[in-house]
């Protein structure tokens, strides 16, 4: 799998931006992605040594509008912590 499939967007949350002072950073990832892959994906996107990967898969949540329901899509979640001092430049805000 290549790194632009593995990698889906990075998530904006106040925890996920308030976690960028600690290196660490929040991506939602393909769900079949490891954590080497993401790893690995990480450090060839960004130019970036990865210290930790820490997944996490996101169950569906139900919605209900009007009388109909139906379920959010399920995805997976990776926590990225990067080595002391580096961060990821284009996430900055």
């Amino acid at each position: 799998m290549l790194p632009e499939q593995i990698i889906i967007e990075p998530v904006i949350t106040e925890k996920a931006v308030t976690d960028r002072a600690l290196s660490r950073y929040v991506f939602k990832v393909h769900l079949d992605a490891t954590k080497i892959g993401v790893a690995q994906a990480i450090e060839k996107l960004f130019k970036v040594k990865v210290r930790s990967v820490n997944t996490i898969n996101v169950r569906p949540k139900r919605r209900i509008m009007g009388r109909s329901v139906g379920r959010t899509s399920r995805w997976k979640k990776a926590y990225v912590t990067l080595e002391q001092g580096q961060k990821i430049e284009e996430l900055e805000v």
